[in-house]
Parts: structure tokens; sequence; C-alpha cells
């Protein structure tokens, strides 16, 4: 297919034999790890071999190998090595995180006193983490935290129930203290049970492993309420037993509670008055040292009150120390309602403390992983210098407000710090770079200014008068001084008023050209407001103008958004002025004119023909409407008012004349008819007068040239010659000759003096002597229609054809079906007129139908049948598929009848023969399919 020539200098030699090249068919060294995986010869078998080999669970390293070999190969074979991959690193990060999570729930599980907040945040944590809670170990971790976690709020409650036994059990002391005395010693063994029980309770409480995790509250309450307790049993004791010795003695002291006591004075005999101890009267208390008590408690209360509504922890604590002080201070002189309303407020601000104190652990733990966390960010997600600047400065506030809302955590701070400290090592490497990029910046801003001053002293004016390649490159030197790179604020402070200084002396010879410039645009927008205010808007003035504006646009360039302005201020007068003159044409163009007044009703009255459905009243009215576009109506109105000038005029004349004497005059005596008419002169002089005023009002119209009469015709036998036959329509020139110029021009040959287009001569008389005599002016069609008549009386126009089009095909449809009904019915009455049956069908073919259906029918089938084929064959109508054959032997007959009349001419005596044969259904279709087309010719 392509030669291919041997070089010169190495001669062919045909016994020498092409080297073959060998494959080398050394099996791969992954060959055989792989089960021949590289060996395979289709992708679908590789695929099945590494798959089979992943299935042998091999390692990590061998499987990233062979991965590393095959994916370069075969993409789709090496598929399941890289999800196998993919799905280890998952494994493997995984196993990390569980690694790090279990060894922080280790950590809090081995320390003594547990932070419940720490442990509930520990889980929480680790599934943002994405650390697998679900799987070993650290489902097992996440259990203990649970069980710990649970044991400790147990304990918690169990105090709480303590305190409330513990209250339960100084009611039933304090209720047996109002019952008689022997009461008391009966229950007295079991309260002992009771109470010795309710300590048992209260050590197991405090022996427990996790009382060192529960909050510091709840063994102060556990110890309260045991002091309380035991002062109330203790006291219990001591009165009843002095209650039994006094039963036992009458001479022993009474026991303290006054039911006891009471009972034994009975017992002794002692009335009760005698036996009721005085009461030792209160000292009168100072009301001035009662108020100050009350405003201090008062004041400190308002400050705890305050510091809980707004949730200030840290705050609140030192408010409640305050007020303790001063209860303890003013404690006997503090009124009952307000020492209620104090320890309220103690408690709630004891509350706050707790909920604060663990809240404020939580947000630190939180912010110290996001604080860990800035430096362990994925590839290609690590913070930038200044990123991480304003993300170490946000997380440092945090802390610092968090710190004011509670207890410092100084352990989790020096982790934060510590945290926050190595990702600094970011920020300052960023900062160094920054300084040293502003060093470099610097010294570019510096030079640039350098050269702008340069360049400045260079081009005072723009070489070859080009302004605007000299704004272009001050725009230049503007990009190029805002892309120089970033600098300080206090060095771009500095550097910025010598850049201005040097740009504005570059800048100086343009402006001054700009500000001329715009000194002369504010005078062509004062030309152009007298322009636009003058009555006659002169358009060639205002084209000079624009040509001016836009040479002056285009020699000096300007701010794009100043130039508009100035160019919308030079256009505003200019545009209204032209949409002043629109909308006069427009006002002028939208009133009617007469004629349109006309045009106008005669389309509405067209309209309403349209809509009677009556033939001759669309006619009618299509006659006027296009009279009245022709003008025909206002003419024949001139025409009529002009007649009535005339009738008063001659009325007038008439009178003057029978006013004046007969004078006999002789006939052929011109001498006697001057005498006579000068003596009839003075007696009709102002009748006269009259009519000469008349006529000299009335406008003049010129003679109309007097035809010469035809003495003699040549006569012309050729088409369009003779004057009962119209002009036949003459060939045309080539495309863009006109035979006549404009409306009202002179036509050529109109000048009797106009040289011939030949060589025969000047012409004698024109156009008018030339070979076809007089031709008339073309008619002057008057003023134009505006647009509403136009499009009125168009449209009443295509409604009128489409009505009368309508009605003639009812019309049509009705004379065949009456047609068809008379033969049918052999009813000569019932024959439509030949009016009706159209200019096809003169009055002696109606008279021979009306014999053929007035007749009997003929039985003469077969001349009905050729009558009906010849019929078809005159209109050109199809024929039944059973007389095809029929027809076509007619046609080949017929063309052997060469003298004979074609069917088109003898259509009206084939119909008068089918007239005459009987009626049939198939025959009625086929004659209404014929007569549709021969009765609509002409």
């Amino acid at each position: 297919m392509f030669g291919f020539s041997t070089p010169k200098n190495t001669p062919a030699t045909p016994s020498e034999k092409p080297a073959v090249t060998t494959k080398s068919n050394e099996p791969h060294p992954l060959d055989a790890l792989t089960g021949g995986a590289f060996s395979a010869h289709t992708a679908g078998e590789r695929a099945q071999r590494i798959r089979d080999w992943l299935v042998t669970n091999p390692s990590y390293e061998q499987m990233h190998e062979v991965f590393q070999e095959l994916n370069g190969r075969d993409r789709g074979a090496a598929k399941p090595l890289k999800e196998k991959l993919d799905e280890l690193k998952r494994t493997k990060g995984a196993e990390v995180i569980a690694a790090e999570w279990a060894r922080k729930a280790t950590a809090l599980l081995a320390l003594p006193k547990l932070n419940m907040a720490d442990a509930m945040a520990w889980q929480r944590d680790a599934a943002k983490a994405g650390a697998p809670l679900s799987k070993e170990p650290l489902a097992a971790l996440k259990v203990q935290l649970a069980d710990r976690v649970k044991g400790i709020e147990d304990l918690q409650h169990r105090v709480q129930v303590q305190r409330e036994a513990a209250v339960l059990l100084a009611q039933r002391i304090e209720v047996l203290s109002t019952k008689p005395w022997r009461d008391a010693q009966a229950a007295l063994e079991v309260l002992g049970t009771d109470v010795k029980h309710w300590q048992d309770q209260a050590a197991a409480l405090a022996s427990d492993a996790n009382w060192t995790s529960v909050d510091g509250k709840y063994p102060t309450m556990l110890d309260s309420s045991r002091g309380q307790l035991l002062v109330v049993w203790d006291a219990f004791q001591g009165a009843l037993a002095l209650a039994v010795a006094a039963d036992a003695d009458a001479a022993a002291p009474l026991p303290p509670v006054s039911v006891w006591a009471s009972e034994l004075s009975l017992a002794r005999g002692v009335p009760l008055e005698v036996a009721k101890p005085a009461k030792t009267p209160k000292a009168p208390v100072d009301p001035a040292l009662r108020e100050a008590a009350n405003k201090a408690v008062q004041e400190a209360l308002t400050k705890v009150e305050q510091e809980v509504a707004e949730g200030h922890g840290k705050a609140s604590a030192g408010a409640a120390a305050a007020l303790r002080n001063a209860l303890k201070e003013h404690n006997r002189l503090v009124d009952d309602k307000l020492g209620n309303a104090a320890q309220a407020a103690l408690a709630a601000a004891g509350e706050l403390e707790g909920w604060q104190r663990w809240r404020a652990d939580q947000l630190r733990e939180e912010l110290l992983i996001k604080a860990e966390g800035l430096l362990k960010r994925p590839d290609g997600h690590a913070l930038g210098g200044r990123k991480m600047q304003d993300t170490l400065r946000q997380m440092r506030d945090q802390w610092k407000q968090t710190d004011q809302g509670g207890v410092p955590n100084h352990a989790l701070w020096k982790r934060f710090d510590d945290a926050c400290n190595e990702a600094y090592k970011v920020v300052e490497a960023w900062l160094d770079k920054v300084k040293t990029e502003a060093v470099a910046h610097k010294a570019q801003r510096l030079a640039l200014i350098e050269e702008v001053k340069a360049w400045a002293a260079e081009n005072v004016t723009a070489k070859d008068n080009d302004w605007k390649g000299f704004s272009r490159i001050l725009h230049q030197f503007g990009d190029r001084w805002r892309e120089a790179g970033h600098l300080g604020e206090k060095a771009f402070t500095e550097m910025q008023p010598l850049w201005k200084e040097a740009i504005s002396l570059a800048a100086a010879p343009l402006e001054n050209l700009q500000k001329a410039s715009v000194e002369r645009r504010h005078a062509m927008i004062e030309e152009a407001k007298v322009l636009g205010a003058a009555p006659v808007l002169r358009i060639d003035a205002v084209k000079a103008l624009q040509q001016r504006w836009q040479a002056e646009a285009q020699g000096v360039p300007m701010d794009r958004k100043f130039e508009q302005k100035l160019w919308d201020a030079f256009r505003k007068p200019l545009d209204d002025a032209f949409n002043r003159k629109t909308e006069e044409r427009e006002k002028s163009a939208s009133a009617l004119s007469e004629r349109d007044r006309m045009v106008l009703d005669a389309a509405k009255a067209l309209d309403t023909a349209n809509a009677t459905g009556d033939a001759q009243k669309i006619r009618t009215a299509m006659g006027d409407l296009e009279a009245a576009l022709r003008g025909q109506a206002l003419a024949q109105a001139a025409v009529n008012a002009d007649k009535a000038d005339a009738a008063t005029q001659s009325a007038v004349q008439a009178e003057s004349l029978a006013a004046a004497p007969v004078v006999e005059v002789a006939e052929d005596s011109e001498e006697n008819q001057a005498a006579a008419q000068a003596d009839a002169a003075p007696a009709a002089t102002e009748t006269v007068a009259d009519a000469e005023s008349a006529a000299e009002a009335a406008p003049v119209e010129p003679p109309k040239p007097v035809r010469k009469p035809v003495v003699a015709m040549r006569g012309d036998d050729r088409p369009g010659m003779k004057k009962a036959e119209p002009v036949q329509a003459g060939r045309g020139g080539k495309f863009g000759d006109r035979k006549d110029g404009p409306r009202g021009a002179p036509r050529p040959g109109d000048n009797k003096f106009e040289p011939r287009r030949d060589d025969r001569g000047p012409r004698e008389g024109g156009r008018d002597g030339g070979r076809f005599g007089e031709r008339p002016a073309f008619e002057d069609r008057g003023p134009r229609l505006g647009d509403a008549a136009f499009r009125a009386q168009r449209d009443a126009l295509e409604n009128a054809q489409h009505a009368l089009k309508k009605l003639a095909a009812q019309a049509h449809g009705e004379v065949l079906t009456d047609l068809l009904g008379a033969w049918e019915k052999r009813d000569v009455a019932q024959l439509p007129s030949a009016q009706a049956l159209g200019q096809g069908v003169n009055p002696a073919t109606r008279t021979a139908w009306s014999q053929s259906i007035g007749a009997a029918p003929k039985a003469d089938d077969k001349a009905a049948a050729e009558a009906l084929l010849r019929l078809e064959m005159a209109a050109e109508a199809p024929t039944p598929a059973e007389h095809i054959s029929a027809r076509r032997m007619l046609q080949l007959q017929l063309l052997t009848r060469r003298n004979d009349p074609p069917p088109a001419q003898t259509w009206a005596q084939d119909a008068a023969k089918v007239w005459a044969s009987g009626f049939d259904a198939g025959n009625a279709r086929r004659m209404q399919t014929v007569l549709k087309v021969l009765l609509n010719k002409r």
C-alpha cells in the first residue's frame, strides 16, 4: 500500500532475514504471591485472582505493594485491593481513636474523685470524634463509667433520703414531747433503735468508695443532719430521765418539757398555775438597732438575689458569704420574715454555684479539645497564620469569661495554655513571614513612586495628543500600587501621602485638560437647552452639536460615571424636544379627519350588514365603503354645496334681470346689442357686482382641454384595438424601470419641446399629440387614511367577502337540494329559477331541464349512464369503481369522434338526459358531485 525505499548507504541483501524481537516470558515477581494475577490474560481473570488472594488475608504491606504495581496496569482489577486498603485504613484509624479514648476513660476511672461532668462528657466527645463506642474496649469502659456515675448519683440520692429520715425522726421526738411522759418512755426503745439504725446508714454512706466523688454539699448536708438529730435525741433522753426521777422522788426537779412538768406537778398535788414556771421577760430591743440590722441584711439579700437572677455563679458566692455574715451578726435583731427570705436566697445561691461549677468545667473541656485539635487537622485543612491568631484570641477570651462565671480549674487551664502555646508557633512563623514580605513590599512601593515621578517629568503632555493612552498609563500605575502587596497600617499610612503626591503630579496635565473639557461640555449643554426650548427644532443644528460632543468625548478621556452624567444632562433637553415633536405628530395623527370619520362610519355599517346575512345589503354597504375610500362622498357633498351656491346666485341674477326694462334689439346688429346692454347695465349694476364678488370668492377651476373630434379611425382588428374590447395589459419592462414619475410629476413627452429619444427630430405636440392620443393624469387619491380607519375598513371588507362566500355556498347548496328534489318528485315547480342556477344555466337550458323533469321517466338507462359519465368527464370528477371500465371505454370512443363537441360543452344536454331518466340514489350522489363544479363555472 505504501512504498518503502532502501537507504542509500545500506545495500539491500535479499538473503538477510528481519530481526525478530522475542517478548520476555519471565513471570512477574508478585505473580506467585497473588496466584497468577499479573500473568492472567483478561481483566476479569485478574480481578477474580485478586479476590481469591484477598480471601487468604494477606498483610497490609503486601496488599499495598500489589496495589502500587497493579493500579497502573489495570484499575478494574486493582479496585478490590483499593477497597480493602481503605477499609484497613479506616479500621486502623478507628483503632487509634479507640485507644486514645480508652486511655482517657481509664484515666477517669482511676481518679479517686471522679467529676461527673467529665464522665458524662466523655461519651459525647468520643462519639463526636468517631470512636467506635459499640466495640471493645470502649463498650466496657462506657459501661464502667456509666456505672460509676450511676453509683455517685445513687449515693447523693441516699444522702438526701437520710436527711429526710433525720428530719422525720426529729419530728417524732418533738411529737412525743407533746404527749404524756409515760408514752414517751414506752417509745424510747423503738426510737433508740431507729436512731442507731440511721447512724449506721450514715456511716455506711461515708465509707462508700464513691463518697469522695460526690458533690461537696452532700457530706456537709449529712453531717448537719446527724448533728441536729443527735442534739434532739440527747435532749429527749435527758428530759425523759428527769421525768422518771421526778416521778420517783417528789423533791427531784421537774423536766424542761412543759407537758411532762404539768403532769408531774398534778401528780404531786401542786396547782397548775403554781407549777408553771414564770417566763423570763425579754429585754426590750432598741428600734434603731433593729432598723439598722434589717437594713444591713436587706442590702446583702438584694445583692444575692440580683446575682442569682443574672446567673453569676462566682459573684453570687461572694454575695452569699456576705449575707451569711450579716445574719450571724444581726440574727437576734432581724425580723422572722426577712430571715426566711435570706435563708431561701442562700439556698438558691448554693444551687447556682453548684450548677455554674459543673457548666464551667464542661465549657473548659470543650475549649481544651478545640485547642488540642488545632494542630491535628487533616492535610489541606490546616489553619493559616491570620486564622490561627484570631481563633486563639477568641478561645482565650472564652476561657476568661468561663472563669468569671465559676470557680477556676487550674489543671484544665494548664493543659489549655500548653495547647494554645503550641499552636501559637504557627502564628509566630506567619508573623515572621509577614514582616519579611512587608519589607519587600515597602521597597517595591518606593520604587513605584520613583518610577511615577520620573514618568511625570518626561511626559508633561501626551505624545501625539493621545490622551487616552496617557490615562491608560495612569490607571496601570494605580493597579500596580494596589497589587504591590500587603503593608502594615502604620507603614501604609506613611507611604500613602507620598503616592498621592506623585500620582497627582503625573495626572496634572490630564486633569487640567479634563477641567477645560468639562467647561466646554457645560457650554454645549447650555446650547442644547436653548435648541430644545426653541419652538422649531433645528435638526441640522442638533446634529452639528452632537458631532461636536462626540469629538470632545473621543479626544479627552474622563471618568466613566462622570462622563455619563454629563452626557445625560446634554441629551435630556434634546430628548425632551424630540419627544415633544413625536407627541405632536402622534396627536395630529390620532385626530380623525373628515374622510377617516366617513370611512369608519362606512366600515361600521358594513359590519352591521355582515351580521344580517343579507347579500344585497352587504354588497350595498361594500359599495358605500369603497365610495368613502375613494372620497366620492366628500366630492358629492362639495358638488351639492356648489350647486346650492350656483342656484342661489342664478336666482339673484334672474330677479335683477326681471326688474330691468325690456329693449328691442335687432338680430344681427352688434351695435344695437351693445346699446341694449348699455341701457340695461345701470339697472343691474348691484346684482352683477354681487355676482362678480361671489365669483371671485369661489375658486376658479382651470378650463378643461377640449378634445378634438375624431374625423377618421383606422380599422384595426388587433386585440384591444376595438372600443368594445378592453385594452390588454402590456408586457412589463425590466425590474426597476418606471414608466411614470411620482404623483403630480410631469410625464415624459408632456413637454412638446422635449427632444425625442431617437433621431427622428423633436415632437410636434408632445404627449398630448402622441400616437395613442391624450392620456389623463393620475387621479389624486387625497390624504392618507389614519391607522384606525385603515384597519377598520380592511377588517370590514375581509369579513364581508367571507360572509358573501358563505352565503354563496349556502345558496349553491340549497339550489342543488331543490334541483335533486325536483328530479326525485318529478315536480317542475320545485326546480330553481335560472337566476338561482347561475350564469352557467341560461333560460333555454332551464326549459329543457323542466321538460325532462316534467315528462314521464324513460327506460333508456344506457343513455342516462353515458350522459352521467360525460358529466363526470366535464367536471373532472371521480367515477365510482364499478363504472371505471365504462368511463375508459367511453373516453376511447370519444377519441374516434373528432367532430363531436367535448363533454364540457354539452354538459347541459347531458344533464337533461339524466333528468329524463328515473331517480336513483347513487346517480343522485354522482349528480350532486358533478353539479357542484359545473354550476360554479363562469
